[in-house]
């Protein structure tokens, strides 16, 4: 197909060569084309340590012409997020960390007095355009003695502010089980693939009875790669138990970007077709999935008349290896790899 857009605006979707030629421009021949993609699972504060990077590093020169930073900050420097996001070329939504104080430190749910329900409900309210949900990071590491506490406070503000959760799953306690039972449709488990023993497979591969009836009643499964939180091994359990595919995140940031085993979310996508799954299939993960749980299903079309929001990438033949979060590899034959983004009304090419 020939796409035409003037000032920003798709003008035209046109049989291949019938493309007026004054329209034509940038020869996009052999390309895969697709509505932007969208990153469920980002930090995207450069100035956090070790859980931040800048902005357009982990969009549109990654091919993500949406991301959500999944919790960087919480009610006390959420402005700021927000100020940063609109001199980026890359559009951005955040989850409000629960935890006032954010990822300033890596166990901000570890005094129940930094989650301020009041400065939570005045940030949400503050920013109803850009916060899109609120992020709890239930793993031993980030409660400490807490255990499922700060989740069942997390519950309540989510009441109060109708936003819904994002949960990060990892070691125990909290029980895995614990953490399910407080889930409700719309909420977003993310990590679902980790390999780590208070996992949602069972030793036989087989998925836990609670994670089944989360998904039934419309709890979102999110991939959340990041360092330590994606297993090749579990996610092949889930494709055979026939778990369905919701959303492909990365959890991406400086460390995991330049030194893996993340590195990019088309290196995450690809470990996606070598698990079987298919390009449209991987494709709807990062665009119309991704859309719908935002409830901007416009974000996942290419429509005329609407503001041209594209991702550009190919196909490409070739080995290349994938690891996982365990040191796990896989052999790739074909791998996706990015052309560039039509975003804010320009091509950046990649």
């Amino acid at each position: 197909m020939d796409i035409a857009i003037q000032d920003g605006v798709i003008t035209s979707i046109t049989p291949s060569g019938q493309a007026a030629e004054a329209m034509r421009g940038q020869d996009c021949s052999g390309l895969y084309v697709s509505s932007g993609w969208i990153d469920m699972h980002v930090h995207a504060v450069p100035e956090l340590d070790p859980y931040g990077d800048d902005i357009d590093e982990i969009g549109v020169k990654q091919g993500v012409t949406t991301l959500v930073d999944a919790g960087s900050c919480g009610a006390d420097r959420i402005g700021a997020l927000y100020t940063a996001s609109l001199k980026a070329d890359t559009r951005v939504f955040a989850l409000l960390n629960i935890s006032r104080i954010g990822l300033e430190r890596t166990d901000e749910l570890s005094q129940l007095k930094w989650i301020d329900r009041a400065k939570a409900q005045a940030a949400a309210a503050a920013y109803p355009d850009f916060i899109v949900g609120l992020k709890a990071r239930i793993s031993q590491s980030v409660v400490k003695d807490n255990g499922i506490e700060p989740l069942k406070l997390a519950r309540i503000l989510s009441e109060e502010t109708k936003l819904p959760l994002m949960v990060h799953i990892g070691s125990a306690p909290p029980a895995i089980s614990e953490v399910l039972e407080l889930l409700q449709p719309g909420d977003v488990i993310t990590h679902y693939l980790n390999g780590k023993s208070n996992n949602l497979f069972r030793e036989d591969g087989t998925p836990l009875q609670g994670l089944l009836d989360a998904a039934s009643r419309g709890v979102h499964l999110d991939v959340g790669h990041g360092t330590a939180s994606f297993s090749f091994r579990i996610a092949e359990q889930a494709k055979v138990a026939g778990i369905e595919l919701n959303t492909i995140s990365t959890d991406i940031y400086r460390g995991n970007r330049l030194n893996g085993p993340v590195y990019s979310m088309s290196n995450v996508l690809t470990k996606f077709l070598v698990l079987g799954y298919s390009l449209e299939e991987v494709i709807r993960a990062v665009t119309i999935n991704a859309a719908a749980w935002l409830g901007k299903p416009e974000l996942g079309q290419i429509r005329v008349g609407q503001q041209a929001n594209l991702t550009l990438f190919a196909l490409e033949a070739g080995e290349k290896q994938l690891k996982d979060s365990e040191g796990d590899v896989r052999i790739a034959q074909h791998y996706i790899k990015v052309k560039g983004v039509y975003a804010n009304g320009s091509l950046i090419t990649s």
